[in-house]
């Protein structure tokens, strides 16, 4: 049953929780450029083991039966709906996203001033496809009957309630459904106005987060490697006020959204973005928000230190707009820090915010806009308008350019975003492929995923096995264990190691050198410049040398912090690879020792205010010390937590590298906290494989006490 209606003839009251569609008194199905709606009662298909059939039920609800002993609702792993509109019959297979969530995922809000935590919450949340469609997205959820969208490529279709009350014993219940040019619909969402139209639905599951490493050939990079990008989401008490102060809408809302940015990430980076915790400002703001969106980034910055959970970045949704260029900021590189870890992002349509969040999120993850100029380069595919960090408008775009892919494989190269390699692994993992039968591992297998699995015989590599290489100097190759199929924790060198030839250091896994901060801002041809550029200028206190601005004024830097100063290359190209030029490039030069040498520079800002004119946190000024806030410092004066010293004074006795969590990390042959103790590597035995297990666990919300779950048709079995 289903009927065509405009805007103007609506007979009902549209279920105003989490509205999907964007209300537009002007739309009119008569209109080629306008949405077209009609009113349908959507079925859910039951599968019938014995008549091997599928046939339509009206109740919509995806709830299992028994949930006496469980405090929270289940909902089915899988289920199938029929939905008739537009004069075609849309049968929508669906998958239950068991890994949307982090298996210590969080909420927060607050009452009388202090914080509530709550694990979880109501799982309704399903991604899939349109039954015999190619390359269909579905996002659902199924809380309140069906909220969401799903699309083939050509339209976007987006369904809710017709009203939010509902009588589950009634034969049926109407449903909005709204179709549009996939292109007119993304051009439509960014002239909205969100103080004009309802909440948006829970846009759930776009795609398939199972939060699980891939396996990786040796030859795969970190790169290829999948990655997970832990965030954590805070909503600013406007956002709540938003949401009829519901801190569980509210939730919901940011959970959709990161739904939305995941499925992007994941087909185009190689990267997960998980959602670890949701903190809702429910009685008031915890910093000022103010339309300067530097400042309240930097309020933001310290407010993150403070949070107790664990998040690879923390960015927060406000409802204040900005006065701003863009309606994000974000700190460019500064995933895995607590300090610059963080954005700062302004609310709207789910669609708006997912693509703003995306945006922020990878300038994190060390990719740059893209200017105009910019876009002939980097070859964008994205049939609907542009790429993701085009400088351009487009209000929802689904692909990264050749440019900001080649961005993030450099930004990992360089040892950025080691924290993206560690995930919480939910215990519920999919067991697939040859070395599964059904629903659990075959007889004999150890394991059926990850870099540490032999995906032939389906047994753990032996201990020893490379299974990540370093990718640099300040890297840890890691090694398997022999008794788990994924690879252990990414780690690198604790700050301070020597790398480089001894010509740098190592800071935050990078090696850190004037050589590389120079090449990395102004191209491969350029250097550092000679230490006496360094020692002659920034002890003047000028423009073309200086260690910072105090107001109007350039400070001095003292003879010992020089090389903590302003940075001076040789070969600089017309504009900088990266941020803005601010003012001029400063061109100097000197006749030394028989020979011109060029001493030129630059500040060069990015959009957090920061200016990398300067040379980096970590760079090498003198034997066994390195800058930090532009001073030269002992490193020992650093104050970093040390591995343990052999009677010889070695660290790790030798046989290892203290890591950034001041652990010994052995050489695959020696082991202990101090790696002092021999260990040889034995190949493990390889057990015959005596065939599948034929077991199959049916619960269909999780696996329990079992690690692998019950792989099952995408039609929910009424039992």
């Amino acid at each position: 049953l289903h009927w065509n209606e405009t805007a103007e003839n609506r007979s009902g009251v549209l279920a105003d929780e989490g509205s999907t569609l964007p209300q537009n008194s002007n739309s009119s199905v008569s209109h080629s450029n306008a949405m077209q709606r009609e009113i349908t009662l959507p079925s859910r298909l039951i599968y019938y083991i014995n008549q091997d059939s599928e046939s339509p039920y009206h109740v919509l609800d995806t709830k299992t039966r028994h949930q006496q002993e469980r405090k929270k609702a289940v909902h089915l792993a899988q289920a199938s709906f029929q939905i008739e509109a537009f004069g075609s019959k849309f049968i929508l297979d669906l998958i239950l996203n068991h890994g949307l969530l982090s298996s210590d995922y969080v909420e927060i809000h607050y009452e009388n001033g202090k914080p509530q935590y709550s694990k979880g919450g109501e799982h309704c949340y399903y991604h899939g496809s349109i039954r015999g469609v190619k390359d269909s997205r579905v996002a659902l959820s199924t809380c309140n009957g069906l909220h969401g969208i799903f699309e083939d490529d050509t339209f976007v279709y987006m369904i809710e309630p017709l009203e939010l009350i509902h009588d589950e014993k009634s034969t049926g219940r109407p449903h909005v459904i709204q179709k549009t040019l996939a292109g007119q619909y993304f051009k439509q969402m960014k002239n909205l106005s969100t103080d004009n139209n309802d909440q948006w639905p829970l846009l759930s599951e776009l795609q398939w987060l199972k939060r699980r490493k891939r396996a990786v050939n040796p030859s795969r990079g970190v790169f290829e490697e999948m990655k997970y990008l832990e965030l954590m989401i805070v909503n600013d008490h406007k956002t709540y006020k938003k949401h009829r102060s519901s801190h569980a809408h509210t939730n919901n809302f940011a959970k959709s959204v990161v739904n939305l940015v995941d499925s992007i990430y994941k087909e185009q980076l190689n990267t997960r973005v998980v959602l670890v915790a949701v903190e809702t400002w429910t009685e008031k703001d915890h910093i000022d928000i103010t339309t300067n969106p530097v400042q309240t980034l930097h309020e933001f910055s310290q407010y993150r230190q403070r949070i107790k959970q664990h998040a690879d970045a923390v960015h927060l949704i406000s409802r204040v707009t900005f006065y701003y260029k863009r309606s994000s900021l974000s700190y460019f590189g500064g995933v895995c820090s607590r300090i610059r870890g963080v954005g700062v992002n302004e609310y709207g349509l789910p669609m708006a915010v997912a693509q703003v969040l995306s945006q922020s999120l990878a300038q994190n993850l060390g990719i740059q806009w893209e200017p105009s100029s910019r876009k002939p380069k980097c070859y964008c595919t994205e049939s609907w308008g542009g790429c993701i960090m085009e400088e351009t408008g487009v209000s929802h775009s689904r692909k990264f350019s050749k440019c900001s892919i080649l961005e993030y494989r450099d930004f990992l190269q360089r040892g950025g975003g080691a924290c993206l390699f560690n995930s919480h692994l939910n215990d519920c993992i999919e067991c697939y492929g040859l070395c599964c039968k059904k629903c659990s591992l075959s007889n004999g297998a150890h394991c059926s995923d990850g870099p540490c699995c032999n995906s032939t015989s389906c047994l753990f590599q032996p201990r020893g096995y490379e299974c990540r290489d370093a990718v640099n100097g300040c890297d840890i190759t890691e090694y398997c264990t022999g008794d788990s199929g994924q690879c252990p924790p990414n780690l690198h060198k604790q700050d301070g190691y020597a790398c480089n030839q001894n010509q740098g250091r190592c800071y935050n896994g990078e090696c850190k050198t004037r050589d590389n901060q120079c090449q990395y801002i102004w191209g491969t041809k350029a250097a550092g410049s000679d230490k006496f550029c360094y020692e002659k200028l920034n002890t003047e206190g000028t423009e073309k040398g200086n260690c910072g601005k105090d107001g109007d004024r350039w400070i001095q830097c003292s003879k010992h912090d020089v090389f903590c100063g302003f940075l001076l290359c040789t070969n600089l190209t017309r504009a900088p690879l990266i941020g803005q030029l601010q003012g001029e490039i400063i061109p100097t030069s000197f006749y030394h020792q028989g020979r011109v040498i060029d001493c030129s520079g630059a500040h060069v800002v990015l959009d957090d205010d920061t200016d990398v004119g300067y040379v980096e946190d970590g760079t090498p000024c003198g034997p066994s010390m390195m800058c930090l806030d532009r001073k030269c410092l002992q490193i020992q004066a650093l104050n970093m937590s040390s591995c343990p010293l052999d009677s010889k004074g070695k660290v790790c006795s030798g046989h290892g590298v203290c890591s950034n969590e001041a652990t010994c990390i052995c050489d695959f042959t020696w082991a202990g906290t101090d790696c002092s103790i021999r260990d040889p590597v034995r190949h493990p035995h390889t057990p015959k494989d005596e065939g599948p297990k034929g077991l199959c666990d049916f619960s269909f919300n999780s696996c329990f006490e079992r690690r692998h779950r019950c792989t099952v048709p995408f039609t929910a079995v009424l039992r």
